[in-house]
């Protein structure tokens, strides 16, 4: 990631603003093609300016695709997709190296794969098999790519944007702990409610909208993502996610019976990061070089609802790692 030089409490109040004003621009631009979904149009772009990857879990049909698509055009980012299927192997998603002639002989040259794009869609992850959901670990963790004992940098920007079915669905697989932890946050697409869905039955079924005018670059977006780390987290919010994490520990000394009996595994200290980052995101768009509780509070369920694994029986009392942390929050905040 590019570095930006600290500024002064002044100079990085005023660049806040200037930035968070453009933000606004852009997701005022997507939220005219991605109707009713405010919301998670802010959590998305709260996430990549982040420069985390996402995962989308949603039925068919609800326009998570387009969402993604949508995204890069407004951020004037190069855009790949892969559409997973239980045939694809992991030569497709990075690239593979093919042999060639050159002045008589023969060498491997290096075929990049549709990983190697600043955005890149991972369409209905889960419907690969988990060898080829692997693939993408070191990209989502180092951006980069190593085939054949040689490493390839991806561009900067570098994001994942993953789409996938409730598992329930047939032919799905389950994403590996180690597979969702890289996601900084996980999204559930709801259905719109009843007037934006007659807005989307109205604007889809017309005229084809105008095209998309980019608001941001890719060096902006990396400076965005620069510049986020530059916003303040106090102490004492930095306490309140680590006991965050610590209550969702089972194995914790301090853990309470309920989690001890509903909880396998709890939140990775990545989860705890993935929260500061994104808090300082929001706090970011909203025009303030510090974090405050609210924007911590925010953040909580989308980056912990994939990284705490529960119980048998959990999922028999129908208890959501939704619900639970709410509840852990709560003891962090009172302690």
């Amino acid at each position: 990631m590019t570095r930006t030089a600290p500024l002064d409490a002044s100079a990085l109040e005023r660049r806040v603003r200037e930035l968070a004003e453009r933000v606004q621009s852009l997701r005022a631009q997507i939220g005219s093609v991605i109707l009713g979904q405010e919301p998670l149009i802010h959590d998305l772009l709260v996430a990549v300016l982040a420069g985390g990857h996402v995962l989308l879990e949603g039925l068919p049909g609800l326009g998570k695709t387009r969402l993604v698509k949508t995204l890069a055009s407004s951020l004037g980012l190069q855009f790949a997709r892969v559409q997973f299927t239980p045939d694809l192997m992991p030569a497709d998603v990075t690239g593979t190296r093919v042999v060639e002639e050159h002045a008589g002989a023969l060498r491997f040259r290096f075929e990049r794969g549709p990983l190697f794009a600043n955005l890149v869609l991972a369409d209905e992850i889960n419907r690969a098999t988990p060898k080829t959901q692997s693939a993408l670990l070191e990209a989502m963790q180092e951006a980069q790519v190593t085939v054949g004992g040689e490493t390839h940098p991806l561009p900067q920007p570098f994001a994942v944007i993953a789409t996938q079915n409730p598992i329930e669905l047939e032919g799905t697989f389950p994403l590996p702990e180690a597979q969702l932890d890289r996601f900084m946050f996980k999204l559930l697409v709801g259905a719109p409610d009843l007037a934006a869905l007659v807005r989307i039955l109205d604007t889809t079924t017309g005229a084809p909208p105008a095209d998309l005018q980019p608001l941001l670059r890719g060096v902006e977006v990396t400076e965005l993502q620069a510049l986020a780390r530059q916003v303040l987290c106090g102490e004492h919010l930095l306490q309140t996610i680590a006991k965050l994490l610590r209550a969702s520990d089972p194995t914790a000394a301090d853990a309470d019976a309920e989690t001890r009996r509903l909880v396998r595994y709890g939140a990775s200290p990545r989860g705890g990061q993935a929260i500061v980052l994104a808090a300082k995101v929001n706090a970011l768009l909203d025009g303030r070089p510090h974090v405050s509780r609210a924007d911590v509070e925010r953040c909580v369920l989308p980056a912990l609802r994939h990284r705490v694994v529960l119980s048998f029986e959990a999922e028999t009392e129908g208890v959501t790692v939704d619900r639970l942390a709410a509840r852990w929050l709560a003891s962090a905040t009172r302690g």
